[in-house]
């Protein structure tokens, strides 16, 4: 008997709004399938452009060849063809040797009463050959730094006479020759310094 309730139960219709009518499901419209693909394909398909021109590798990045002598790079340029003051410039000099021109460099000095000096400093460097530009290049931040540490801890008086000079020359040099150590420069020129 019980067989038979069920049996009638399953036959028969639910009417609607009876318990436990679970309402039939919707099917979504054809063109809300249309427009949610066609902006799938195309969110897709931008993040994908966009990630073959982020990822492409960039023009001139090859490998130099062994046998090949690498270019030695003149001074960079900027937009409009004129060279940009921020980069270092090299130039060949007599008897095989090169000048590799550093950017001018602004510090602030200590000083013995208190008021804010500044220096200002160009310098050149004198290189064996052209193998020390790329060494120096690599190491241009780091070259950076050693001289904001070490301009920082001068005093004007330090720079006096032509014996002042000479000195700051000299230790310039044996720093550059320690943060480019196996390689080394011959020389620093000061080509401006001026202290206000």
């Amino acid at each position: 008997m019980a067989k038979d309730k069920v049996k009638e139960a399953e036959e028969a219709p639910l009417e609607e709004g009876a318990e436990g009518d679970v309402p039939a499901k919707k099917k979504l419209p054809l063109k809300l399938i249309i427009i949610g693909a066609v902006a799938a394909v195309l969110v897709l398909g931008g993040g994908g452009t966009a990630a073959m021109f982020l990822l492409k590798p960039k023009p001139g990045s090859e490998q130099v060849a062994k046998n090949e002598k690498p270019k030695k790079k003149k001074a960079e340029k900027k937009e409009g063809g004129k060279p940009d003051p921020n980069a270092a410039q090299v130039s060949d000099g007599p008897d095989g040797v090169v000048y590799y021109s550093m950017p001018a460099l602004t510090v602030n000095m200590q000083s013995s009463d208190g008021r804010p000096t500044v220096m200002k400093l160009k310098l050149t460097l004198e290189l064996p050959d052209d193998a020390q530009v790329e060494v120096l290049n690599e190491n241009g931040p780091r070259i950076q730094d050693m001289f904001q540490g070490f301009l920082r801890e001068l005093r004007p008086e330090d720079l006096n006479g032509s014996q002042g000079g000479y000195q700051l020359r000299m230790e310039i040099q044996r720093r550059v020759n320690l943060v480019i150590a196996p390689a080394k420069i011959n020389s620093v020129l000061i080509e401006e310094m001026l202290i206000h």
